[in-house]
């Protein structure tokens, strides 16, 4: 549920320098298989790299967050900054999809006529790629307890280092057996996965960025429970989506009966303690509405036309 904030009990400072080691584990990393991929003629150790510069983009995107996210709301975001950690994660998958759909193209390409490859130094780098991968697991292992975001690169860098496992296995096939194929084949393995990865972890930032219900909530119970507080007759224009990835925010129109009308702020607050107890909704905005004077045919929700009461 969202109310099960997660919050890492590391000091900020603290974390954003763990976060920044990995940063520039990765990146080195990254141009080390590059160059190396190139000279090999290995493009299983290129789709390795471009995996692992991924990773690093997240992670930079994870840094960068942590710094802007703190920032109070002002005139110009009256929500505060939180979101764009999810509008950068949005970009960042985007572009997985785009380097899976190439890489995937790639080896295909090359299935057909496998080029020559340096066996030994895709072995090599493998295996420092495999540390390295296994240190910025490490890195982030005990943040990720506390933290959905900081939890998403632990399982990169944790499927980062199995990727690396198997560029190891390729280049160890190619010196024992000379199958050339094996290189491209990986190649493709990798690529699919990063495409798994991608495609399944997209729905969630753009679910967030359009106002979608929080995908853990039920928004039925949520609307009968708000009925069921006494005072209250129904509840219309139901607005309920996520200000931030553990913020969960709802507006809506409650019609009160005439016992409700009078008691108008017990029911209030009545209201707003549920939605903070039962469901961790600490930002709601209520507009009531008498039994008497309620919109007519008013849809549940969104915010359709409606005829005055």
């Amino acid at each position: 549920m969202p109310h099960d904030h997660a919050h890492a009990h590391l000091d900020p400072q603290s974390g954003d320098r763990r976060v920044s080691a990995a940063i520039w584990a990765n990146a080195l990393l990254t141009v080390a298989q590059i160059v190396g991929g190139i000279l090999s003629g290995s493009l299983a150790l290129v789709a390795d790299a471009l995996h692992n510069f991924s990773d690093m983009a997240s992670l930079v995107i994870a840094f960068a967050a942590r710094k802007i996210a703190r920032r109070s709301a002002d005139a110009r975001m009256t929500f505060g900054y939180g979101r764009i950690e999810i509008v950068a994660a949005l970009v960042n998958y985007t572009t997985l999809v785009v380097v899976g759909v190439y890489l995937v193209y790639e080896g295909a390409m090359r299935l057909v006529d496998p080029p020559e490859v340096a066996g030994w130094t895709v072995v090599i780098l493998g295996g420092v790629a495999l540390v390295v991968d296994s240190i910025t697991a490490l890195l982030t292992y005990s943040m990720q307890k506390h933290s959905t975001n900081i939890r998403a690169l632990f399982l990169h860098n944790l499927s980062d280092a199995l990727a690396s496992v198997a560029v190891i296995v390729g280049g160890a096939l190619i010196l024992l057996y000379d199958l050339r194929w094996v290189d491209p084949a990986i190649t493709i393995g990798i690529a699919l996965y990063i495409l798994y990865l991608a495609l399944t972890e997209i729905g969630g930032p753009i679910r967030t960025l359009m106002l979608g219900s929080p995908p853990d909530m039920d928004c039925v119970a949520v609307i009968d429970a708000v009925r069921a507080v006494d005072g209250v007759d129904d509840v219309h224009h139901v607005h309920l989506w996520q200000m931030q990835e553990h913020e969960a925010a709802l507006d809506c129109h409650v019609v009160l009966t005439d016992a409700g009308w009078w008691r108008i702020e017990a029911v209030k607050g009545a209201i707003k303690d549920l939605l903070r107890a039962e469901f961790g909704i600490t930002h709601s905005s209520l507009e009531f509405e008498s039994l008497h004077h309620a919109h007519r045919d008013a849809p549940l929700f969104g915010h359709g036309p409606v005829t005055g009461g």
